[in-house]
Formats: C-alpha cells, sequence, structure tokens
C-alpha cells in the first residue's frame, strides 16, 4: 500500500485538529506536553503541564496552573517558552515556540473557574500550601471561597513539526507567514 503524503497545508490542519483533539481524549498524547521555561535565575526548567483549550483561529494554547507555582515566576520574568509534544501513535513531534499570557484574575479566570470549581480538579486550585512544599508543612487555613487558579494563555509563533515514519522522516517549520521543509 502506497503512503499518501499530505500538503504542507494539511499537515498545519492536521496539527491544529490534533490539538484539539487532546483537550477532549484524556488519552491523547499531545493532551500532557512538557513546557520549557527559563527561571528568573536564568536556568532552564522544564515539566509536564495539560492542554484545556484550544483556539487554531487566533494560534493560542490555554493551561491552567496554581497562582503560587513556580512556573509562574518563569512566564513573569521570561514570558516566551517551548512546548514540546509526542504522539507515538502519530509519529509526530512539534516544538511549538510561544509567547504566554497570565491571567490571575478577571473575567477570563472567573469563567474557568466557574466551570473547574464544579469538577474533581477543584482541589488542585485550593490548597492552603504552595505547590513544592514539603508534606509535613501545617497548612494555614484558606478563606472560603478563595482559590489559586490561574489561566496560562500562549500564542503560538513558530512549530517545528516532526514525523518520524519507516517510509523516511519529514520535518517542516511554520509560522502564520511562512513554511519552510527543513533536514530532519
Amino acid at each position: 500500500m502506497k503512503t499518501v503524503l499530505m500538503t504542507p497545508e494539511e499537515i498545519q490542519r492536521r496539527i491544529w485538529t490534533e490539538l484539539g483533539r487532546a483537550t477532549q481524549d484524556r488519552h491523547h498524547a499531545w493532551r500532557t506536553p512538557v513546557l520549557a521555561t527559563l527561571g528568573p535565575d536564568a536556568t532552564p526548567d522544564a515539566r509536564t503541564i495539560v492542554l484545556r483549550e484550544v483556539d487554531s483561529s487566533f494560534s493560542t494554547l490555554r493551561f491552567y496552573t496554581d497562582s503560587r507555582s513556580p512556573k509562574m515566576a518563569d512566564l513573569a520574568t521570561q514570558p516566551q517558552a517551548v512546548l514540546v509534544f509526542w504522539s507515538k501513535r502519530l509519529g509526530w513531534q512539534l516544538r511549538a515556540k510561544v509567547s504566554f499570557t497570565i491571567h490571575t484574575t478577571g473575567q477570563v479566570v472567573d469563567s474557568v473557574w466557574s466551570r473547574v470549581s464544579q469538577s474533581a480538579s477543584a482541589g488542585d486550585y485550593l490548597s492552603a500550601l504552595v505547590p513544592g512544599t514539603p508534606v509535613a508543612a501545617l497548612a494555614p487555613e484558606l478563606k472560603p471561597g478563595s482559590h489559586h487558579l490561574a489561566v496560562l494563555s500562549a500564542v503560538v509563533h513558530e512549530i517545528d513539526w516532526l514525523e518520524l515514519a519507516k517510509g523516511g522522516h519529514r520535518r517542516a517549520k511554520f509560522s502564520s507567514k511562512s513554511w519552510e521543509w527543513l533536514v530532519p
């Protein structure tokens, strides 16, 4: 059976379709990309985060986190970061260069909190202890109704796409203005 190669436009559409699916399918590999940041002390850090929302028309990805998380200081100091997605099923790796906007109050956070507060994950944002605190620490009282939810909005500026396939690897880089084939 002969493999049909997709055009650059079809690849780009498929990338955004798969990213959208990852927000709905808990088992989709792209649901949990690695976020690589540069900290206030100029040291790199990487961690897995959960993709929550995708808006392909604005090339935007959204994530939720605890507002006291160390990644918040990283992104406040340096909002440019890289997200790495890998899907064994697709044989695709994405490296997305992004810039983040942090929302800790306002309509964006209130809208998300109205949904999250009714879910099992609400407890993730209700802890009186800061993420990374030793478990033995005594938890201070948290005011009723307060939470520590922050919404991270990432605008995708560039994607480096790599397809690993038996018939030959392919690689391309694209942004909103350009598409370029690269040597894998």
